[in-house]
């Protein structure tokens, strides 16, 4: 699909994971509203990359109605990428009621605004493996499986996707609107410099020369690079925007079966990678809140109606993220290395390609 012209409405288009859809969404040729707090870490991608250079950049709550329906309407978007979120897991235990707030009653604001737009025709949510009640088992986690989550974080996405469903069928339908969620696994890349998060505290760790605290080294997540997430929700933006039936529903993103790894993996890889001045890894003293200590996503799904599959082995995504923090640390321009492995996974996985 062209999507030259398009205007497009991000959602937290500062964060890490929004930031790389924005520059994505202008490479191909879209006209991109962001609307998102300041940026969450200091460094950024934001910043960094310069995204607010090349995205309409409007700083709001999606908390605050008002302010999120203003935007919208005056931007009449097309698409809706919903992304703005309190993502971490650790943080939604000290700060449960702005999870709460900003997961589910800021994902009924961002549908509100779309919905009341007038213009939408396609609104892809971003919500997260986690959102499934995970039970610990072996068998990987499919679209229909129950909404749950032990923690505040997890919690607030399943009752996000209860929302989304609850608002595809009570007005979506009846409108026109195509209304997918998709639900990726634990998204990894260049310009993440999130707070407990493994690879972030990694990369800090070897940059700094000091030893990184491993809290839980056997747990399996589903990781997976950033623009192999990304692919698939822009995939599904562009099935939704031509109104193919089927579309309009919940989606997994994740990474082979063969490739879910334990953070043990993660990190030998990294240090592997990042080279001999990486520090081996010590046990983290302090106090573990409850997490997750097996998940995986079956994708079949998206394997079989779209055609996706994963385009990047989870030891090549460690080097391209080393990579980019090196390369970047030197000196290198952040949006121009961004740019670079963008255009190197498009030509291999086929997805977003440049028009000519």
């Amino acid at each position: 699909m062209d999507w030259t012209g398009r205007r497009v409405f991000v959602t937290g288009h500062t964060g890490f994971k929004g930031g790389w859809l924005a520059l994505w969404l202008h490479r191909l040729g879209a006209e991109v509203t962001g609307f998102a707090l300041p940026p969450p870490t200091t460094p950024s991608l934001f910043d960094a990359a310069r995204v607010g250079d090349v995205v309409r950049h409007i700083e709001g709550d999606i908390r605050d109605l008002p302010t999120l329906q203003a935007a919208m309407s005056e931007a009449r978007p097309d698409v809706v990428f919903h992304l703005a979120a309190q993502p971490l897991v650790r943080l939604s235990y000290d700060e449960p009621v702005e999870t709460y707030a900003t997961n589910v009653m800021g994902t009924v604001h961002t549908l509100e605004a779309a919905r009341r737009a007038g213009s939408v025709t396609a609104f892809v949510c971003i919500t997260t493996d986690k959102c499934y009640e995970n039970r610990e088992w072996v068998w990987p986690y499919r679209e229909s499986d129950p909404m749950g989550g032990h923690d505040p974080y997890s919690s607030s996405k399943g009752a996000a996707e209860l929302v989304v469903a609850a608002y595809r069928r009570s007005f979506f339908e009846r409108d026109g609107i195509g209304l997918a969620s998709v639900r990726a696994g634990n998204v990894i890349g260049g310009g993440d410099w999130a707070a407990d998060r493994l690879v972030p505290d990694l990369v800090r760790a070897f940059e700094m020369g000091v030893a990184p605290a491993i809290r839980a080294p056997d747990a399996v997540r589903p990781w997976q690079h950033v623009l192999e997430a990304l692919g698939g929700y822009l995939m599904i933006a562009e099935r939704l925007l031509a109104k193919d039936a089927g579309f309009p529903d919940a989606w997994n993103f994740g990474p082979a079966d063969d490739d879910a790894r334990p953070v043990s993996w993660i990190v030998d890889r990294m240090r592997a990678a990042w080279g001999g001045d990486a520090a081996a890894p010590v046990a983290f003293g302090g106090a573990v809140p409850h997490e997750a200590g097996l998940l995986r996503l079956d994708c079949s799904k998206a394997r079989a109606m779209l055609g996706w599959r994963p385009a990047l082995p989870l030891g090549e995504a460690l080097e391209w993220i080393v990579d980019w923090h090196r390369r970047t640390a030197a000196g290198e321009d952040a949006r121009a290395v961004t740019l670079e492995q963008l255009a190197d996974y498009s030509a291999r996985s086929g997805i977003g390609i440049t028009p000519a």
